[in-house]
């Protein structure tokens, strides 16, 4: 009868450990209609930025410390608006015509010096790249908002120099910043 309780005891709390291990792990749903993903580029004479109109993602955390679990986010590059029609077209042909797509998959998250970076794989060109992005994340009652900000050299991705009228270079460092607003769910 011993033994059958200590079984019985050690099985219910492994149950309660599973339990909490993931109850803290919940999904988090983003509202596109507050989530900004916006670029800056700087060109000879001048700077632009854009912004992406529409994107795919699916995200979960850990409510209890406010840290990304898993994320995985995908665009169309027909997507990223900088208010240029000619320019946007021209981005199009640049990144091989068609329908160009580009994808981030968070690996992990890890903290240095008090800052949290998320690590992924970030994905242009059929080019993958691991990138390390300092986030911040916060919550306000059931609202959560993560933020950060990663500069990319678009020419690791297997991209060439923007060269327009022999005068005119897009610098190849672009700064890409989010600010992710949603709910657990």
């Amino acid at each position: 009868m011993k033994r059958h309780l200590k079984l019985m005891s050690a099985a219910l709390t492994g149950c309660l450990f599973a339990t909490l291990a993931t109850a803290s792990a919940e999904s988090y749903e983003v509202d596109k209609g507050k989530s900004k993903i916006e670029i800056a580029a700087k060109a000879t004479g001048h700077e632009f930025g854009g912004s992406l109109k529409d994107f795919k993602i699916t995200a979960s955390g850990d409510m209890a410390t406010l840290k990304p679990t898993a994320l995985d986010f995908s665009w169309n590059f027909k997507d990223l608006d900088t208010a240029d029609a000619k320019r946007d077209d021209e981005m199009i042909k640049w990144l091989g015509g068609g329908n160009p797509q580009g994808s981030y998959k968070f690996v992990k998250v890890w903290s240095k010096n008090g800052v949290d970076y998320a690590e992924g794989t970030l994905t242009i060109h059929g080019v993958s790249k691991t990138v390390h992005i300092p986030i911040t994340v916060k919550k306000d009652g059931d609202t959560i908002t993560t933020s950060g900000k990663l500069v990319i050299d678009y020419k690791d991705f297997g991209l060439p120099l923007i060269r327009a009228m022999l005068v005119m270079t897009v610098e190849p460092e672009v700064t890409v910043s989010f600010t992710l607003v949603g709910k657990a769910k």
